[in-house]
């Protein structure tokens, strides 16, 4: 049996699914691979993923010592994870030479892997019953896991597949839309069509990002990835700050007093 531990009865961790939720997470998934690009060139590799472990680690520490979802703290570990699971991404094959096809097989499989020993542990693979440490460590390690995926399947059909990096964001767009018609018009199991869509935001902003700050010879505009990262994170900061004003994605919530 799960030692569940809930962190406040009623108060669930995860933010409600509006709009603005797949519109925040398409910029931190962009974000975090204009930042991370630009650490790893910009600085030692090997220095630059030790700071994104860090700083995923301490993103990961302020969301657990809040109790309920909090905008602020829930998005910066998400844009940490988008950060850190680019990282590792690009460990596999720039660093040990591991082919995208191979990479994205791999953390395709341990999603699955992750999903089963959830669904055995839980009964359940819905975010919307992630209230308690148990559910959110099976939660985070999901999220992880699609990004590391996401950043693989993106860049091989960027690269190996050779589609560039606009054409590929067009592409994983269509697909990315693909599940909510199929939940919207012909009953597609819900939680399913989540975590497809979850995992296709990682490719459709990572390739946008790519194509964005990339020199024109790398198949980019040539903007800059550090210029990219800034405009992302204003983007962010501002429709985080909206969110936690307007507490649009909590107040569906069940308070203390009614749970």
């Amino acid at each position: 049996m799960p030692l569940r531990r809930h962190l406040w009865p009623g108060l669930r961790r995860v933010p409600e699914l509006t709009v603005f939720f797949w519109i925040v997470k398409l910029l931190t998934t962009a974000m975090g691979e204009s930042t991370s690009d630009y650490l790893v060139h910009a600085i030692d590799p090997v220095v630059a993923v030790l700071l994104g472990a860090a700083a995923f680690g301490v993103a990961m520490l302020i969301h657990l010592l809040v109790r309920r979802y909090y905008a602020p703290t829930y998005w910066l570990a998400v844009l940490m994870v988008a950060l850190f699971g680019t990282m590792c991404a690009d460990v596999l094959h720039i660093v040990i030479g591991i082919p995208y096809a191979v990479s994205a097989a791999f953390f395709a499989v341990a999603l699955v892997v992750v999903f089963a020993a959830w669904y055995l542990v839980e009964g359940t693979l819905s975010i919307h019953s992630v209230d308690s440490l148990d559910r959110e460590f099976f939660y985070w390690l999901a999220v992880g896991t699609t990004f590391a995926l996401g950043t693989a399947t993106g860049d091989m059909t960027a690269s190996t597949l050779g589609l560039g990096y606009f054409l590929s964001g067009v592409v994983f767009a269509v697909l990315f839309v693909l599940p909510a018609i199929a939940y919207r018009f012909f009953g597609a199991n819900s939680i399913a069509c989540f975590w497809i869509g979850y995992v296709l935001t990682r490719p459709v902003g990572a390739s946008f990002a790519d194509w964005s700050g990339r020199t024109p010879d790398l198949g980019g505009i040539g903007i800059g990835q550090l210029q990219v990262s800034l405009v992302l994170g204003l983007a962010i900061l501002a429709f985080v700050v909206y969110l936690t004003v307007s507490r649009i994605d909590v107040k569906r919530y069940a308070t203390p007093a009614s749970a």
